[in-house]
């Protein structure tokens, strides 16, 4: 019975090990924001309000298209009339 203990124990501490070491990656690399989001928010709930706030403020920052349309090209030549 002790040795089956052990496996046991050895089989979660590798588990949990692995799982450990898949959140460091993804945090560092910043992609599974979808993935680990809800368990960020169940056990680290600063973490998913920070998260969140990232997303926004990068979501602020996208140049918006000009209301005139687009800028005709360098150089002085403009397209020709469209017919």
């Amino acid at each position: 019975m002790g040795m089956g203990v052990l496996l046991v124990l050895g089989g979660l501490a590798a588990v949990l090990g692995l799982l450990a070491r898949l959140a460091a990656r993804v945090r560092r690399r910043g992609v599974g924001g979808t993935v680990m989001g809800p368990f960020d928010e169940i056990w680290h709930p600063a973490a998913h309000r920070f998260r969140a706030e990232i997303q926004v403020h990068e979501e602020r920052l996208v140049p918006l298209p000009s209301a005139e349309g687009p800028k005709p090209p360098r150089g002085g030549a403009t397209p020709p009339p469209a017919e």
